[in-house]
């Protein structure tokens, strides 16, 4: 099992920047995808961006030039700083971890952008 533990999660105004954190425990095996996914009101979970163990992202497009996802694979930690925030990108952040047969989720950390 895998366990993820997300912070940074924020009431910011438009156009300012928060950064979020989620580091993994347990079970890590060393070729596995991090990544963020947000479900915003009434929303499904969409993919924000996701990262491979070697570095490989991918960003949905409407977050790219905007967001930065980053990690570090000694400490088992993912990162996402978000830069010129808008009011749509109010949501709950969940982290995820994918390996093998593995596919665990934290518990999600609120992110608000007021205009």
């Amino acid at each position: 099992q895998v366990q993820l533990a997300e912070s940074g999660g924020d009431s910011v105004r438009s156009g300012e920047s928060l950064r979020l954190s989620c580091a993994a425990s347990g079970s890590i095996f060393s070729g596995n995808t991090m990544g963020w996914y947000r479900q915003g009101p009434g929303k499904q979970r969409d993919m924000v961006a996701i990262i491979t163990s070697s570095g490989s992202t991918n960003y949905a497009d409407s977050v790219q030039g905007r967001f930065t996802i980053s990690r570090d694979n000694a400490e088992n930690t993912v990162y996402l700083q978000m830069n010129s925030l808008k009011p749509e990108d109010t949501a709950v952040y969940y982290c995820n971890y994918r390996a093998r047969f593995v596919n665990s989720w934290g518990q999600g950390t609120q992110v608000t952008v007021s205009s």
